[in-house]
């Protein structure tokens, strides 16, 4: 099943989200749903926020970001607790499928520790660097109810305040199902 995806504007995005009951077998259709979604957007990440569900779940594909012969990270992220951030802060221009249209720089660091469970509900402790990691730290910040958006300098978002207010209109060409704010 294809999700509409939350435009800007919609108090969902800037909402903490909420954990999901360990053991909630319902999820493994969710996030088929949700990989779904993504593909039929062209997205890397999606958070649950982002299709209208305020639980502690986002999923990743990373491989059309990846260069030649490097896997890209399939995954599914419930209930993530991000351990520890590290390494160099390193810029590089995010995008978002709620933020149609807007791109911008952003400083994240290069490597992350994360604790999640899978769909399956398997625990895992990893480290991820690089591209692997900044998509996750993106997905990650659509669950604790902040924007790549948030990171901008004032200027910087008095320059995209028109795109903004439009998106929240849902004045946007997407080739994908959206869902404006009320």
């Amino acid at each position: 099943m294809i999700f509409p995806i939350v435009l800007y504007g919609d108090p969902i995005l800037k909402k903490k989200a909420t954990a999901i009951e360990k053991g909630n077998d319902a999820i493994k259709e969710f996030v088929e749903s949700m990989f779904e979604t993504m593909y039929e957007a062209q997205g890397v990440g999606l958070a649950a926020p982002q299709v209208g569900h305020s639980i502690r779940l986002f999923v990743t594909d990373t491989a059309p970001m990846e260069e030649e012969g490097v896997n890209g990270l399939k995954k599914a992220f419930i209930n993530p607790t991000m351990l520890e951030e590290s390494g160099e802060e390193w810029t590089f221009e995010e995008g978002c499928l709620s933020i149609p249209g807007v791109r911008a720089d952003v400083n994240r660091k290069t490597k992350i520790r994360l604790k999640y469970f899978d769909e399956n509900w398997e625990e895992h402790e990893e480290i991820f660097d690089g591209k692997k990691a900044r998509v996750i730290q993106h997905e990650y910040d659509h669950i604790e109810g902040k924007l790549f958006t948030d990171y901008l300098s004032s200027f910087k978002k008095r320059l995209i305040k028109g795109k903004l207010a439009d998106i929240s209109k849902g004045k946007t060409d997407v080739g994908y199902c959206v869902k404006v704010p009320k």
